[in-house]
């Protein structure tokens, strides 16, 4: 590792970035204090090149749920590389057959069947797809500062303008209604309305909590109306909001259900929509209308199988209950004592934000945190927020040391404003 654990190589890597991928992201990541090149991961911890170790309270946005590397995930994903890694795409696929029949054990409602790609954006692209073609319909609601990826049917079924504009225009018969709020769903419904897309929690948009009749209303209005309901839970699912899916805190089953991020086990990418019979009969025609490549390959399915495995025998769900009240309680102490900067602490399990007054003042206190190696980041579509993700392996030692920094860090800023 000598030649790897020099400043030298740092700055070769940075340079790189911005000679070769993205120079924006380079200043960006340099802004905010992250100077570092990530070279291995375990459990709760990121080390860089130098050794340095990095306390990770934003868990790939919902990937690591299981930690950085968890043991069985990687010792399944090694076995089914060295016996077939990837899928002749004409034989059957045993790894994928087992995930989808564990998907339709676990999954809530008559969901069934499973379709595999590789990210959430692909699993919305094909939820909506899906949806045109079961109901012959055309119409999808959406909502404002809504997130379902920056494909272009994830893009057009989002809710925030900063991200749609620079591509418009996008796909047509796409509308937005306010989050939060049934009663502007209904009134948005048409004779060609297909869908309505939500997510159960809106992360992107600040971890924003609906109302608790919200998702009941959205299921009984759709149930009437002969409109499906797609819920988006790439970020919330597998245990994130303290349940394993959290549409099933109110009781709600979707018509079609979007998952990604933890499913992969942080090891591998993978991405899947879950329909139920009656849904999924419209592919019956052709079966191969939709398909991927890559979608629902051996390693990524073997990574899955156990991630849920994973998720389920170390109980992380709860933990994420348990230790998300712990999280919320004093993150809202410390807001208390800062009543000028930030407006409020909000999120459910172990998604939570914290809602400063400006986006510099954000950024400023995420630059403290990563100068004390722990790893945090604000939201995309609201960036006045950090976002708090960490894995679900999550212990009170570590909120402990991730609310003591925060502390300093915040202090800090009010002391800079104040200079």
């Amino acid at each position: 590792m000598s030649d790897i654990a020099t400043p030298e190589f740092v700055e070769e890597t940075i340079e790189k970035y911005r000679r070769y991928i993205n120079p924006g992201l380079a200043a960006l990541m340099d802004f905010v204090g992250f100077h570092a090149v990530e070279w291995q991961g375990e459990g709760m911890t990121v080390r860089d090149t130098t050794g340095e170790e990095y306390l990770d309270f934003l868990g790939g946005y919902g990937v690591f749920a299981l930690g950085h590397a968890h043991p069985r995930v990687t010792r399944a994903v090694r076995e089914q590389a060295e016996r077939l890694p990837l899928s002749s795409r004409v034989l059957f696929n045993r790894p994928m057959a087992d995930l989808a029949e564990r998907l339709a054990d676990i999954t809530p409602g008559d969901l069934q069947y499973s379709f595999f790609c590789n990210s959430g954006a692909e699993a919305v692209e094909g939820a909506l797809k899906l949806a045109r073609l079961a109901t012959g319909k055309t119409q999808i609601i959406g909502t404002l500062g809504g997130f379902h990826g920056k494909t272009y049917g994830g893009l057009s079924a989002s809710g925030r303008e900063v991200y749609r504009m620079p591509f418009a225009p996008l796909l047509p018969d796409f509308v937005h209604v306010p989050y939060g709020d049934a009663g502007a769903v209904a009134g948005a419904c048409t004779e060609q309305t297909a869908a309505v897309i939500v997510e159960p929690v809106q992360g992107e948009n600040g971890v924003i909590l609906p109302p608790g009749d919200y998702l009941p209303a959205l299921r009984e209005l759709c149930t009437e109306r002969g409109i499906l309901l797609i819920l988006d839970e790439v970020q919330t699912g597998f245990g994130r909001t303290g349940k394993l899916f959290a549409c099933q805190d109110c009781g709600v089953t979707p018509d079609i259900m979007t998952l990604a991020k933890a499913l992969g086990g942080g090891v591998m990418p993978i991405g899947a929509f879950v329909g139920t019979p009656a849904v999924w009969k419209a592919f019956e025609p052709n079966p191969l209308l939709h398909s991927s490549t890559f979608g629902g390959n051996e390693l990524a399915c073997a990574a899955g199988l156990v991630a849920i495995e994973v998720v389920l025998e170390e109980k992380l769900p709860e933990n994420a209950a348990a230790m998300g009240a712990v999280l919320l309680d004093g993150l809202r102490a410390i807001a208390a004592k800062y009543p000028g900067i930030i407006i409020e602490v909000r999120g459910k399990g172990l998604l939570i934000g914290m809602e400063f007054t400006e986006r510099d003042i954000a950024a400023l206190v995420i630059a403290g945190l990563a100068q004390q190696h722990i790893l945090a980041a604000y939201t995309l579509n609201n960036p006045r927020v950090i976002r708090f993700e960490p894995p679900l392996i999550v212990e009170r030692r570590h909120i402990d040391r991730l609310l003591h920094a925060l502390d300093e860090s915040i202090a800090g800023v009010v002391e800079l404003l104040e200079s």
